[in-house]
Order: structure tokens, then C-alpha cells, then sequence
């Protein structure tokens, strides 16, 4: 790729001098030398220190029987910078609670990966294409749980 068509900055910001495409995936590269996108890097969440990525614990979520779908992102949080959120959407005529989703998580995963917030929901918001926005669930949970303050101060 040359770069982004009459999009001088967006270029500058993706690719290197030495030419090289820098898309923003993680990604772990397997022993036949193909790559298996594992998460985005923008979508990381720092708690405390720890690195958190978010498809790592949805992976995880997944492995609960009543689990359809899981989303993860991080909120900030004063005290630990940001902490895990998962918004999960249940199999047809299940029930759950949150206290059940981390009684699973307990001991199964590292505790500052336990979601500290959980949502349970019907649908997710999406594109067009039918890719999930998080970035419109982080901010509805900002808004709602009145975490807007917190945010500015990190961003500031």
C-alpha cells in the first residue's frame, strides 16, 4: 500500500519510513507463517499496570454455557486508570446474573480481568456491515454510570 488516497496525515500516521504498514492488529504468528489477528491494540486496556485485552477475556466468556455473545471494553476508573466492562448477551431462554459470571471467572482467569462491570443486553450496537461499535458502548456506559469526569481528566 502507497497510502491513504489524498489522505497525507492518515499515511504519515500508518506507515513507517521504512514503508512498512503498521494496522494497529495484534497478532501471534503461527508455525506455517500465517498470522492469527488476535485484538486491536487501540482496544487494550491498561488496568492498574496490567495489560488487558479484551478478545482474551470475551474468548473466555464464551466458555460460559449460557454466553451467546460477549463484548469487552475498558472504563476509566480513578483509582486503577481504566477496568474491564462486559456486555454480554445470553442464549435464547437463559438467565444470569453478575455474580454468577464472576463466580466463573474466579480463579479461571487473573482477577484484574474479571469484568468489574457487567451488562446484560439483546443486541449490540453495529455498523452497516454488521461489525460491533464499542467505541458507542464505551461511551453510553461513560454517560450513564456518570464517568464522564474521570474520563476527561485522562484524556486531559
Amino acid at each position: 500500500m502507497k497510502g491513504y488516497d489524498e489522505e497525507a496525515e492518515a499515511t504519515r500516521k500508518a506507515i513507517d519510513a521504512e514503508g512498512w504498514l503498521h494496522t494497529g492488529d495484534l497478532a501471534s504468528m503461527r508455525p506455517d507463517g500465517y498470522f492469527r489477528i488476535t485484538g486491536r491494540a487501540k482496544d487494550m486496556i491498561i488496568r492498574g499496570g496490567e495489560n488487558i485485552y479484551p478478545r482474551e477475556v470475551e474468548e473466555f466468556l464464551y466458555s460460559h454455557p449460557k454466553i451467546m455473545e460477549a463484548q469487552v471494553v475498558g472504563l476509566p476508573d480513578a483509582k486503577h486508570g481504566e477496568v474491564v466492562l462486559a456486555w454480554i448477551r445470553l442464549k435464547a431462554g437463559e438467565s444470569c446474573c453478575e455474580k454468577e459470571i464472576r463466580d466463573f471467572c474466579e480463579g479461571k482467569i487473573a482477577y484484574f480481568k474479571i469484568p468489574e462491570y457487567i451488562r446484560f443486553v439483546d443486541s449490540f450496537p453495529m455498523t452497516v456491515s454488521g461489525k460491533v461499535q464499542k467505541f458507542k458502548i464505551r461511551e453510553q456506559e461513560i454517560r450513564e454510570r456518570h464517568l464522564e469526569e474521570v474520563a476527561r481528566i485522562q484524556t486531559a
